[in-house]
């Protein structure tokens, strides 16, 4: 008999229990609907109170002066990257963007609580993971101008970066496709056995789509290292959550999938770090899935092809801006502490928008990628019809050079 196949329990005629393979359930006498929400909401789990005050001793992290400091960093520097890259594409220099205003702390919080040896399957709001791992700004920046520096090569379109070195998988546009690729990738991981785990971060819109369902019930029933993150920001682009789903949000899913699951404030980087962490060190031990439902808000449009105004109003993003903002929860924390004061704020803008500044103009100057790798990196070696494409693409570039500023790109 194969190790880990599950058999039918004797049938006992005697037992008025039910007895069908499915379920586990006993027998009611009464016709009666299952109600939804028959319950009060999941709960919200929080560390800090929108003060930067711990409620709760026992849960504080104990986090070190330089790790708080690290994460406010990490979580400013991008914020500063953000304004200067959504700029730039409205001045026309690259063709599109995304920002991450307001989710900052689901990156940094859940970012620090992983090995790094962890694969990370994102979507395409958790720059905060990347940055925080290691990834340079000048790559960041490459990426977004498509330029030779890029680690794509120029084939992809701004904000869908990747790095092997990091165990950052690349973006790819479609939602959803990199949640069953995830409980894939833990499936492989799992029968390798060497303590890694996987974090799969999708919004709560992706969560309507088929590959949700897919990814979910894959790694509950193969049991796989797998942290499945949803940014719950409160839109679909122009989708209100009231509009995506009836049900208690994303959380109340899990258990309908044998997953063991939490809300958590997402504005609340120390509440995302504990949940994250604990769940990547259960998912090790244990070898099963976790849902982590991180509760935020989308400041920014969803990206520049998007103008929020058209569906929510100003006070609305002005409340969550100003009033529940992960970054100045995390600044009152220190500021209490005695660790950050305004001319440490002042003198670190500075510095960071000075590192921003530095690379992006370093990536407008650089050459664009050599044309021909167009048709690169499909097969080991170029296949002829490959190579005639290539050669028919030479003959028109030189018939129209006028047409084509190939001087742009590197020789």
């Amino acid at each position: 008999m194969l190790q880990g196949v599950h058999r039918q329990q004797p049938f006992d005629s005697s037992a008025e229990k039910p007895q069908f393979p499915g379920a586990s359930a006993e027998f009611v006498d009464q016709l009666e609907f299952i109600k939804p929400n028959v319950i009060s909401g999941i709960p919200v789990y929080r560390v800090m109170d929108r003060q930067g005050q711990i409620i709760n001793p026992s849960e504080d992290p104990q986090l070190t002066k330089e790790q708080v400091l690290n994460f406010y960093q990490k979580m400013t520097l991008l914020n500063t990257m953000d304004r200067i890259l959504y700029e730039s594409q409205r001045q026309g220099r690259i063709s599109f963007y995304s920002t991450n205003y307001g989710e900052e702390g689901t990156h940094i919080g859940s970012a620090a609580a992983l090995d790094p040896n962890d694969l990370v399957f994102g979507q395409y709001r958790e720059v905060g993971v990347l940055m925080y791992r290691g990834f340079p700004l000048d790559l960041f920046m490459a990426q977004c101008y498509a330029n030779a520096d890029d680690l794509g090569k120029g084939r992809q379109m701004p904000v869908h970066y990747g790095s092997k070195d990091l165990n950052f998988v690349t973006i790819s546009s479609p939602l959803a496709t990199q949640i069953p690729q995830a409980a894939g990738a833990a499936y492989a991981l799992k029968r390798e056995n060497d303590n890694r785990a996987v974090i799969c971060y999708f919004g709560e819109g992706a969560a309507s789509e088929g590959d949700a369902h897919a990814g979910f019930n894959f790694s509950a029933t193969l049991e796989c290292p797998l942290i499945f993150f949803c940014r719950n920001n409160g839109y679909a682009i122009s989708t209100p959550t009231n509009e995506q789903y009836r049900g208690d949000g994303i959380a109340a899913r899990g258990s309908g999938y044998g997953m063991m699951s939490i809300r958590v404030d997402g504005n609340d980087v120390f509440a995302v770090y504990n949940a994250t962490k604990e769940a990547r060190r259960r998912a090790v031990a244990e070898n099963q899935p976790f849902l982590i439902e991180a509760m935020t808000y989308r400041i920014g449009h969803h990206s520049t092809s998007d103008d929020s105004s058209a569906y929510r109003s100003m006070e609305e993003v002005n409340y969550w801006d100003k009033q529940d903002n992960p970054i100045s929860r995390l600044r009152h924390y220190m500021n209490a502490r005695n660790w950050w004061g305004e001319e440490e704020e002042r003198t670190w803008r500075k510095q960071s928008r000075k590192l921003v500044m530095e690379a992006f103009e370093k990536a407008e100057r650089r050459l664009k990628p050599k044309v021909d790798l167009l048709f690169s990196d499909v097969y080991q070696e170029m296949t002829p019809n490959l190579e005639k494409q290539k050669d028919a693409m030479w003959r028109h570039i030189q018939q129209y050079k006028e047409h084509y500023p190939i001087d742009l790109y590197e020789k």
